[in-house]
């Protein structure tokens, strides 16, 4: 059972012989009253403080564990950006790789192609010198034969005989 400062002011003591006087009681009675009034006061106003501040409390809890979450997701994207990066320069490196050998293949294809047209172009080149040589030696043994100079000849005095 509580006391409140209701009690407190209407107390009454019963009066015996040579109790205390009763101005001093009722006097000590409206002090302790008044102060009691001001306690119970001043614990409601702390327990609503309190009850204040647990809510608040339970909103940072909230808070913190909301926080808390977001960052472990936020730590678990960047992991899945991280892997998808990886995966994703992987797939880059295997076809930068792929295409280099391609271009590599294209280039040994070019240069064996172009040095097999420069052989021929080369054979070709030696056949026309040989034809060429034939043809010029032909024309020097023509030439040294001196027969050419009797027909000349020839064919000079049958322009004389007839004109």
């Amino acid at each position: 059972m509580s006391i409140t400062p209701m009690d407190i002011q209407n107390k009454e003591f019963t009066r015996a012989f040579r109790g205390y006087r009763q101005e001093e009681v009722d006097e000590f009675l409206d002090r302790v009253a008044k102060e009691f009034e001001r306690v119970m006061k001043e614990k409601l106003s702390l327990e609503e403080k309190n009850a204040l501040l647990e809510e608040k409390l339970a909103q940072y809890q909230k808070l913190e564990n909301t926080l808390h979450n977001s960052i472990i997701v936020a730590q678990e994207t960047a992991e899945d950006v991280k892997r998808n990066a990886n995966k994703e320069a992987e797939l880059i490196r295997r076809e930068a790789e792929k295409e280099a050998r391609r271009i590599i293949d294209e280039a040994r294809y070019k240069a064996s192609r172009i040095l097999a047209e420069h052989e021929e172009v080369y054979k070709q080149a030696q056949i026309f010198k040989l034809r060429f040589r034939s043809f010029i030696e032909a024309q020097l043994a023509s030439l040294e034969l001196e027969d050419w100079l009797q027909v000349e000849n020839d064919e000079e005095h049958e322009a004389r005989d007839i004109g």
